[in-house]
């Protein structure tokens, strides 16, 4: 009659150090971090054909992005990055203004562009294909980006936090969001390249 008791108190032990190893061996949620786009260190970058002369070149001076992400499992839980349209530059006064008005980005109507990941298909190596909604001039349609870690570790000055440094590229058709001046008459190409270089660390 006293072993029942025992037994009871045994196997609760038992089946408490299962779970308990169980979750120590699993992926857990725990590994997890939050990362945040250095702003100081985030570069975002586009091609696009000019007459078939050459392509112009620009950037987008101001952006900000967070992200989760498992280094173990290499498991990305959630990313946002968010652009001010009216930040858009190629070093010429007069055409970045005429990008920035309606018959580009309407940055006044649409002041953000924004991206939002929905899931990263790891490679072997460093690298991977990252799928995800972008929002612009009102419209959301998905995109697909090729990513590369670069290096993972802690920055060896300044905050001295453990950092991600990434690049990324993806072409789209500006088309698919109805922006479509230029392209009938072949002044701007419909394909644009868009290139990202960032440092994120991790909070």
């Amino acid at each position: 009659m006293k072993t029942e008791p025992i037994r009871c108190a045994r196997n609760a032990l038992i089946g408490a150090a299962t779970l308990l190893a169980a979750a120590l061996a699993s992926p857990a949620w725990a590994q997890s971090h939050s990362y945040r786009i250095d702003p100081d260190h985030f570069a975002i970058a586009f091609k696009v054909d000019h007459i078939g002369y050459a392509k112009v070149i620009g950037l987008f001076q101001k952006a900000s992005g967070n992200f989760v992400y498992d280094e173990q499992t290499r498991a990305l839980r959630s990313g946002r990055v968010v652009v001010s349209a009216d930040s858009v530059f190629s070093n010429h006064g007069a055409r970045d203004r005429h990008v920035r008005d309606s018959d580009f980005l309407d940055a006044k109507r649409f002041p953000e562009i924004v991206f939002e990941a929905t899931t990263f298909e790891p490679n072997a190596d460093n690298t991977g294909k990252l799928s995800g909604k972008l929002t612009l001039l009102g419209q959301t349609h998905p995109v697909t980006l090729e990513v590369a870690l670069n290096k993972a570790a802690v920055y060896p000055f300044g905050h001295r936090k453990h950092t991600l440094g990434i690049s990324a590229r993806t072409t789209l058709l500006r088309s698919q969001w109805g922006m479509t001046y230029g392209i009938e008459r072949g002044m701007v190409g419909d394909e644009v390249e868009l290139l990202f270089e960032l440092e994120a660390i991790r909070e």
